[in-house]
């Protein structure tokens, strides 16, 4: 009798595996899903995560104690350490996968070599030290060039990737070397990727789509339906577009799914974190309370600062944005404020 797949084996363990020296930098639900990811092509893959316990946990029973805990790692796969300098010295490419909130803590610490290195942010949000995207952050304070990067991007919750259901990536880099290099290391039977040249872009809309999908949880949560989502998503990719085009103008299409797929499940999804908060406020829990509730960051929460504040100084009209800042950051009533936006809509 065959046996039977468990969900820490790979897809496909015939496959021979990269000699590629890569790793993860974070250790929360998507950092954990990247690791799973890697581990189908790697044959070592590193890992820095947060603190000595979850070290030890992961050690001990060969998965993360608080995230995707269904995911089992064969521990002779993995190197893990807590110390970013001892991953980044060892590693070609580096991936970096933390909160946004708290990347510049964990860069700081970072006193080895580090300029041949490839840096990959899988991080959707504002560095709130700088206020500004991972890619940017990376070129000023550490100068690490845009030809040393890569974003990715795409509609990719954590949990799909954790039940090994197909998901696409879309990874971001002027370089062709280093997109085929991170395809090979990312591609499997359960993720495909694209690629595309456009950094700052991907950064962003996967920014804006955390917003957006706030907004459409405190629509639910007010007790909105389905119609009305449809026409609010449909006019948050129109924001999108205009926002995108104002910061960075470049060949894109906000339909591929790097853009509107990734607004779509972030903004439909169960699964998302961002949805959830916007989905509580609705209820009527306080911003305060509501994100005080979740054991995981919801990252468009501290973006939507740093949007508004963009697009008020670019003289931008994006009543969506409007709307969800003036109910997360000036204490405004989420029906009063919805009420508003259903007339702007169309």
């Amino acid at each position: 009798m065959a046996k039977k797949k468990t969900i820490s084996e790979p897809s496909n363990p015939k496959k021979g595996k990269k000699e590629i020296s890569v790793g993860v930098v974070g250790s929360g639900s998507f950092a954990t899903a990247i690791v799973k990811m890697l581990v189908e092509n790697c044959k070592t893959v590193h890992w820095c995560v947060r603190s000595e316990f979850v070290k030890g946990a992961i050690e001990l029973r060969g998965h993360n104690p608080t995230y995707l805990t269904a995911v089992n790692f064969n521990l002779k796969t993995l190197k893990l350490t807590t110390d970013v300098n001892e991953l980044v010295s060892v590693c070609d490419i580096v991936v970096l996968a933390t909160p946004s909130i708290y990347l510049s803590d964990t860069l700081d610490k970072m006193k080895c070599d580090y300029k041949e290195k490839i840096f990959v942010s899988a991080i959707k949000g504002i560095i709130p030290k700088v206020n500004d995207v991972v890619a940017h952050y990376l070129r000023d304070e550490f100068q690490i060039g845009f030809r040393s990067q890569a974003v990715i991007a795409g509609p990719c919750h954590a949990e799909e990737v954790a039940m090994e259901r197909l998901s696409y990536l879309t990874i971001a880099t002027v370089e062709d070397e280093i997109s085929e290099k991170l395809e090979s290391i990312f591609s499997s039977d359960f993720i495909k990727v694209h690629s595309s040249k456009d950094i700052l872009g991907n950064e962003y809309s996967a920014i804006l789509k955390n917003i957006f999908a706030i907004g459409a949880g405190i629509a639910s949560g007010l007790g909105y339906g389905d119609n009305f989502t449809a026409v609010f998503v449909s006019n948050a990719i129109r924001e999108m577009e205009t926002f995108l085009e104002a910061i960075y103008e470049a060949p894109r299409d906000v339909n591929e799914s790097a853009y509107l797929g990734d607004l779509l499940v972030t903004a439909y999804s169960l699964f998302s974190r961002n949805r959830s908060l916007g989905n509580l406020i609705g209820k009527g829990y306080t911003v305060k309370s509501a994100i005080q509730s979740m054991n995981m960051v919801a990252e468009g929460y501290y973006a939507a600062d740093s949007i508004y504040q963009t697009a008020k100084q670019k003289k931008l009209k994006l009543p969506i944005i409007d709307t969800i800042y003036s109910i997360l950051y000036e204490g405004k009533n989420a029906e009063k404020q919805f009420k508003k936006l259903t007339a702007k809509l169309n």
